[in-house]
């Protein structure tokens, strides 16, 4: 499974999973579930190419705390 950086849109943070064509449906199917219950992603976009790779877009919801939390202060 290859990762893309995150790119930030709006108030949703997209996310690009490229996954090989040896992957079966069902190990797509896990792996992609495990990004959802970890890491709060959502399915967003499957594309399926013709060679069996297959493009997939995950999208969360972004948090406004992580921006708004000062640094640490000694």
């Amino acid at each position: 499974m290859t990762n893309a950086e995150a790119v930030v849109d709006g108030d949703w943070e997209y996310r690009r999973v490229q996954l090989p064509p040896g992957v079966s449906r069902l190990s797509a199917t896990v792996q992609l579930s495990i990004q959802a219950e970890f890491s709060g992603w959502e399915l967003s976009n499957v594309r399926l190419f013709s060679d069996g790779t297959r493009k997939v877009w995950l999208r969360r919801r972004r948090s406004l705390a992580a921006g708004l939390l000062p640094g640490i202060i000694t």
